[in-house]
């Protein structure tokens, strides 16, 4: 693994970078892909994923198999909802508790 690089194959192959990577790409394209398409941020956070996972995947794997396509669409709602759950986090951070207070 190189140093320089931010993403690598191996970490688009996890959860955490594929869910990273999706959450950069949903954000940067909604408003984009609004213009054009009326589809709900969820749908289009799971079709990305499904795009990271299998660009991913391919590398170094044979495309042809079918088990390929149908574990990455079911991860792509996996990595899709961590993916929401990084969107969460950036727009409402966890708060420090106050002296006292119970969860």
């Amino acid at each position: 693994m190189q140093e320089s690089q931010f993403f690598t194959w191996e970490a688009l192959r996890a959860i955490g970078g594929a869910s990273l990577a999706t959450f950069f790409l949903v954000q940067f394209s909604k408003k984009l892909l609004d213009r054009f398409l009326n589809v709900p941020t969820d749908i289009l956070a799971v079709f990305i994923a499904f795009v990271v996972l299998v660009i991913a995947q391919i590398n170094g794997s044979n495309w042809t198999d079918w088990r390929l396509y149908a574990l990455n669409f079911l991860n792509s709602f996996l990595v899709a909802a961590a993916a929401a759950q990084i969107q969460q986090k950036a727009v409402k951070p966890p708060q420090p508790k106050q002296k006292g207070e119970t969860t």
